[in-house]
């Protein structure tokens, strides 16, 4: 499956907080943003659902927590998995030897990861891509989870989070996620913008990410909200969600879109028309 040039414009965390799904809404209406993608177990999911219903034009996807949020299940169906919050921790090297090395773990795992599709599939809209919350699906035992509860689903496309001149470290792990995809047929983009400048990609660097922009197609991800830092996440304390939000609005940004990258929309226009 070949592609020309497009770029799909994505805002992660959708639903985490109102501000959050505000800025999405705007972000869709009157900037750049093309897709986003939903916590469906988060606090502000229900009113994100609600808006994407709103914005038929906004592709949305399920974006997976397996850390640093909310679970979906009760805490009695995986106790394993979170603490007595019902919450994922953040030590993702320590759970990624667990959900390889422990069936019990494995087992409350992919209950969990289809509890959430069926979440998704619950709200009602076309799923448009998949991803997961930190990048955990780069795991290959989530990654074969995925695969295999996804397709249930209707799951036709994932995040590959390879971004050009990115860490050595991440490569061997990007070329299994994509040969993997590949054999599954499931479709995904060939580089993503943002990974490095993760909470602050503002106008500057949004401008400056279209000078360099790669051929082929383009995932250019953002967490915009009309307030910032710790106010939306615990965890994002140094994340400027609001210049992000601004970014996406900036008529100079936008205009540079139009130049650089005329043609853009969602994952689904990978996958649209093929069987």
């Amino acid at each position: 499956m070949t592609h020309g040039q497009l770029l799909i414009v994505t805002a992660d965390d959708f639903g985490l907080h109102r501000d959050v799904n505000e800025a999405v809404e705007r972000a869709h209406s009157q900037g750049i943003l093309n897709a986003a993608s939903l916590m469906v177990s988060a606090p502000a999911a229900a009113d994100a659902v609600e808006r994407a219903r709103r914005l038929r034009g906004l592709r949305v996807g399920l974006h997976l927590v397996l850390a640093d949020g909310a679970a979906t299940l009760p805490r009695e169906r995986i106790p394993d998995l979170v603490d007595a919050d019902g919450r994922f921790g953040s030590a993702m090297a320590r759970d990624g030897f667990r959900f390889f090395f422990l069936p019990y773990v494995r087992k409350q795992l992919a209950a969990e990861i289809r509890a959430q599709f069926d979440a998704f599939a619950q709200t009602g809209l076309p799923l448009d891509h998949v991803n997961a919350h930190k990048h955990f699906h780069l795991h290959p035992t989530v990654l074969s989870l995925i695969l295999r509860i996804g397709r249930e689903y209707g799951m036709r496309a994932v995040r590959l989070p390879r971004e050009a001149g990115g860490p050595l470290l991440l490569r061997p792990w990007l070329a299994l996620l994509r040969a993997r995809l590949r054999r599954a047929g499931i479709a995904h983009n060939d580089f993503v913008l943002g990974l490095s400048d993760t909470g602050t990609m503002d106008e500057p660097t949004l401008l400056s990410a279209f000078e360099r922009l790669p051929r082929g197609v383009v995932e250019m991800y953002l967490h915009p909200a009309v307030t910032s830092g710790a106010e939306v996440g615990a965890s994002m304390a140094g994340y400027r969600h609001a210049d992000e939000l601004a970014a996406l609005l900036s008529p100079r940004v936008r205009a540079a879109a139009d130049h650089f990258a005329p043609q853009r929309g969602g994952f689904s226009d990978l996958y649209a028309g093929l069987r």
